[in-house]
C-alpha cells in the first residue's frame, strides 16, 4: 500500500526532481502510535468535558442566583420612626444634675429631672451618674443608656445637651450654684423656689436627685412625661440590649422561668442592719461596713426588731420555704437577679436543693461575653433588669428600687405576674412554722391566702400625704399611664385617680 502510493506520487511529479524513496515502517509501530493517539485524544476530551460541566454549573448557578436576586421582590428595610419636631421655647437656663444611688434609683431620678426641666423651660445636660457610692461604678450615662436616642426622642419636650458648654465649666473659673432639691416636692416648689434661681445663675447644679419629685398631686401632663421618659426615652446601649436579649432567649428556650430578685447582698444587709441567719463574725463585719460609710446616717440597728417590722430582705433559706408554700414545683426554672449573694454559694445550698434549676447570668453566658461588663455593677444590673421585666413571674425579696421599677414596667406591659411578698406577715408565719406551732400544710395554706391579691393586678397607689416615704412609689405603679379615659374606671374602679 505505502509503496504503491509513493510510486503514484513519483509519476505525478515527473516534471520535478524525483523524491527519495520512503522507508517502510513496521506494522506494530504504526498501530502503537494510533492507539496512543486515540487514548490521548479521548483523555483530553474527557478532561475538557468535565471542565466544561464545572464552569457551566458555576456560571449557570451564578447567573441563576443573580437573576433570582434581581427578579425576587425586595423587602423594604424598615426606616426608623421620624423624629418629633423639636420644641421651640426660650430656655430659662441650664440644669446640670448628678444622680446618686444604684441604677434604678438613678433611672427614676433621670425621669424626674427631665420632667422638672420641662416644667421650668430649662435646657438639660445629659445627667451625670454616681461614681462614688458603695458600688464605685465608673460607668457614665453613655455606657448604660443610648444617649442619642435619649436626646432625640425627647426633643419635642426638652432641649438636652450632651455636655455642659465649656464657658460654664469649673475649669474655666465658672462658679456654679449647687443645691439638693427638697425631697417629694410638687410643681409649686419648683416654680416658686427653684425657677427664680435661674435669673441669678445661668446654670444650677442639682447635686442630689433621689425622690425629689412627689409621687402624687402633680398635673397629668407631668406624670405622663415621667412615664414617657421611663418607658420610651431610656433605652440601654445596643451592646447591653443584645446581651440581655440573648439571656432572655436562652431562658425562654428552656421553658417558663421565675426571676427572683434575691436582695441578700452585702450592702443591703449592712445598711439595713439585717443579720438574721448570719454568724456573729458576719454580723460584726456588716456592722463595721455600715460605720465605714459616713453618709449612712443610721448606725445602731436592732436586727430582730427590723425583721419583725418586715424591713429586712428574706434569707435564701426563708425564700425556699416561701416558694414551696406558694406552690412552685421543684423543677421550676429560677433566675437569680442579683449581684454576689452574701455568703456565696453555701448560702444558696438550701434554695438550690429545693429548686435545682437555679441559674445566674454567669452560668448562661460565656465569661468573654460578660468581661466588658465586669466591675460595672450598674451595667450588670441592667442585664438583670431586662431579664426580670421579661420573666414569666417576678418575685422580689425586698422592695428596693429595682423591685419597684421592674414592677412598674411589668404593669405597663400588661400587668405581668409580679408576686409582692408581705414580709411582715411572712416573718410571723415562718417563725410559727419554725417552732412547730404551724404544720407545713397550715403554713402553706396561710402563705397562699396572704398573697392572693399581691400578684401585680391593677390597683390604686396608696397615698399618705404627710408621709410620702411610706406611700406607694410612683414608678412602681404609674397608674396615670396605664389606662385611657373610661378604661381607667374598668381597671381601678370608680374611685378618683390622682390629679
Amino acid at each position: 500500500m505505502e509503496v504503491r502510493s509513493e510510486s503514484n506520487i513519483t509519476q505525478a511529479r515527473s516534471d520535478k526532481l524525483p523524491l527519495p524513496p520512503a522507508v517502510p515502517k513496521p506494522r506494530v509501530q504504526v498501530w502503537f502510535v494510533r492507539v496512543c493517539s486515540s487514548i490521548l485524544v479521548w483523555t483530553c476530551l474527557v478532561q475538557l468535558f468535565a471542565a466544561g460541566e464545572l464552569w457551566h454549573s458555576r456560571i449557570f448557578t451564578g447567573l441563576t442566583n443573580q437573576i433570582s436576586r434581581f427578579s425576587a421582590p425586595v423587602e423594604p428595610v424598615p426606616l426608623p420612626p421620624p423624629l418629633p419636631p423639636p420644641r421651640n421655647y426660650t430656655s430659662n437656663g441650664i440644669l446640670l444634675v448628678s444622680c446618686n444611688g444604684g441604677l434604678n434609683q438613678m433611672r427614676s431620678a433621670i425621669c424626674d429631672m427631665v420632667t422638672v426641666a420641662r416644667l421650668l423651660n430649662l435646657t438639660l445636660v445629659v445627667p451625670e451618674l454616681d461614681k462614688t457610692s458603695f458600688w464605685a461604678d465608673p460607668s457614665g450615662f453613655e455606657d448604660i443608656f443610648d444617649v442619642r436616642h435619649f436626646i432625640d426622642s425627647l426633643r419635642d419636650e426638652v432641649r438636652i445637651l450632651r455636655r455642659l458648654p465649656k464657658r460654664f465649666s469649673r475649669k474655666y473659673g465658672y462658679q456654679m450654684f449647687e443645691m439638693p432639691p427638697v425631697s417629694w416636692s410638687d410643681e409649686k416648689y419648683y416654680l416658686k423656689q427653684v425657677l427664680p434661681l435661674f435669673s441669678k445663675h445661668k446654670v444650677v447644679h442639682f447635686n442630689r436627685t433621689d425622690t425629689r419629685l412627689a409621687n402624687n398631686g402633680l398635673p397629668l401632663s407631668l406624670q405622663w412625661l415621667r412615664c414617657r421618659v421611663n418607658f420610651q426615652g431610656l433605652k440601654f446601649t445596643p451592646q447591653l440590649e443584645a446581651l440581655g436579649s440573648k439571656l432572655v432567649r436562652i431562658l425562654q428556650q428552656r421553658g417558663p422561668f421565675v426571676a427572683l430578685h434575691l436582695r441578700y447582698e452585702m450592702d443591703m444587709l449592712a445598711f439595713s442592719g439585717c443579720t438574721h441567719g448570719c454568724t456573729e463574725e458576719e454580723a460584726e463585719e456588716l456592722k463595721k461596713m455600715r460605720y465605714t460609710y459616713p453618709w449612712w446616717r443610721e448606725k445602731e440597728i436592732v436586727s430582730e426588731e427590723r425583721r419583725a417590722q418586715g424591713l429586712c430582705p428574706l434569707t435564701p433559706e426563708e425564700v425556699a420555704l416561701v416558694l414551696k408554700a406558694l406552690g412552685f414545683e421543684k423543677n421550676t426554672q429560677i433566675y437569680i437577679a442579683a449581684g454576689e449573694i452574701y455568703g456565696s454559694e453555701h448560702r444558696l445550698s438550701v434554695l438550690r436543693e429545693a429548686f435545682p434549676r437555679i441559674v445566674k447570668k454567669e452560668m448562661l453566658l460565656e465569661s468573654a461575653e460578660l468581661q466588658q461588663f465586669q466591675n460595672h455593677s450598674s451595667q450588670m444590673a441592667a442585664l438583670d433588669f431586662m431579664v426580670s421585666v421579661a420573666s414569666n413571674t417576678f418575685i422580689p425579696t425586698y422592695d428596693g428600687n429595682m423591685a419597684k421599677v421592674v414592677e412598674g414596667h411589668r404593669r405597663y406591659l400588661g400587668y405581668k405576674k409580679t408576686i409582692l411578698l408581705d414580709r411582715k406577715r411572712l416573718v410571723e408565719l415562718l417563725d410559727l412554722h419554725h417552732n412547730k406551732t404551724l404544720t407545713w400544710d397550715q403554713f402553706a395554706v396561710t402563705v397562699k391566702e396572704a398573697h392572693e391579691r399581691r400578684a401585680g393586678a391593677p390597683t390604686h397607689r396608696r397615698v399618705i400625704s404627710d408621709k410620702p416615704k411610706e406611700e406607694d412609689y410612683f414608678y412602681a405603679n404609674p397608674q396615670e399611664c396605664l389606662c385611657e379615659g373610661t378604661n381607667c374606671h374598668d381597671l381601678f374602679g370608680h374611685r378618683n385617680l390622682t390629679h
